[in-house]
């Protein structure tokens, strides 16, 4: 199973797209050992002074593909759910110092949490899907997936050129371009999508 991710692929405001989308998609991939689900409150990891939380819609892929056109992308999410796509971000300023890569500031044990995943027929239209998340009770992102760059379908089709998708693959597709920041210890994460509460965890 892999974790994917894509950087930078949400707006504020729909008509900075156009001048954005270049067709350079950012992504990174998490290792598994990233992944906790079932709300289980997460310990804050030892390896960071600055765990930068973003909250995210994660595609859950349901069958095989690899070169899938943008035109049967969608029949290849099986479900969305909600996630956290945690950066240790003074580890990940470490490595950019060296030019190097996001594995470890992205790959630690704990940062992936998601929870929630629906099926996508559950969705009437997947470009227009609300999500946001509060941490200790007060409203911190929220996000419409009609901001995105790059919307689902082309996420998918642009990764699968690069690498075969398979059944329980999961896609963080990117977070509100606004609210981003940092976590601390003691903090009370809780995301919705259209407002039903989703994700709900804390770091102890």
């Amino acid at each position: 199973m892999k974790i994917i991710g894509i950087g930078k692929n949400y707006v504020n405001d729909k008509s900075e797209v156009p001048a954005l989308k270049n067709g350079a998609q950012l992504i990174f991939i998490k290792a598994e050992s990233t992944l906790v689900t079932d709300n289980k409150d997460i310990v804050f990891p030892k390896i960071t002074n600055q765990l930068i939380y973003e909250v995210e819609l994660v595609a859950k892929i349901g069958k095989t593909g690899k070169d899938i056109n943008e035109s049967d992308a969608a029949s290849y999410i099986s479900e969305i759910g909600i996630g956290i796509d945690y950066t240790a971000k003074d580890v990940l300023g470490a490595s950019r110092e060296n030019k190097g890569p996001w594995a470890l500031a992205k790959g630690f044990d704990g940062a992936s949490p998601v929870n929630g995943f629906k099926p996508i027929s559950n969705f009437a239209d997947i470009n227009d899907i609300n999500f946001d998340l509060k941490i200790n009770g007060k409203q911190i992102q929220v996000g419409n997936t009609s901001n995105m760059i790059y919307n689902f379908v082309e996420i998918i089709a642009f990764v699968s050129k690069y690498m075969t998708l398979e059944p329980g693959d999961l896609i963080f597709t990117g977070t509100p371009a606004s609210g981003a920041g940092q976590n601390f210890k003691g903090d009370h994460l809780q995301a919705s999508i259209e407002g039903e509460l989703l994700l709900d965890f804390k770091l102890i």
